[in-house]
């Protein structure tokens, strides 16, 4: 049984910084692009990182790029989120998911091309 889960998240304040972790189960990511998503308060999931399977391209959200860092340890099956300079809009539930099929290596920011999701963990940003 394929399972992503996160953690690292918490309450912050703006300026701050947060590492979130996702460890995947059940099968080896090697192989596959990983993304991260947020969801906001009263908003849609939104792309905020992704990585192909090896590392070798990345992508970010206008929103976060210069302050976010997307990397991962495929021996440990392991994505990674770096955040500084964090912000109070930066607040939401994060989530990470990982690509199965269609073209699974490559690094996507459509949501629809992501197949599992972890449960997500909550990010707060005080002013």
């Amino acid at each position: 049984q394929v399972q992503l889960v996160e953690s690292g998240g918490g309450l912050v304040q703006a300026g701050g910084s947060l590492r979130l972790s996702c460890v995947g189960s059940g099968r080896t990511f090697s192989s596959n692009a990983m993304g991260w998503f947020r969801q906001g308060p009263g908003k849609e999931r939104e792309f905020v990182a992704t990585i192909t399977w090896n590392g070798g391209s990345l992508d970010y959200a206008d929103s976060v790029r210069g302050r976010f860092t997307i990397s991962r340890d495929n021996a440990k099956n392991t994505v990674y989120l770096q955040m500084n300079s964090l912000k109070p809009e930066d607040t939401a539930v994060y989530y990470c998911a990982v690509r199965i099929t269609g073209y699974y290596w490559y690094a996507s920011d459509r949501r629809d091309d992501y197949d599992y999701w972890g449960q997500g963990t909550q990010v707060t940003v005080s002013s």
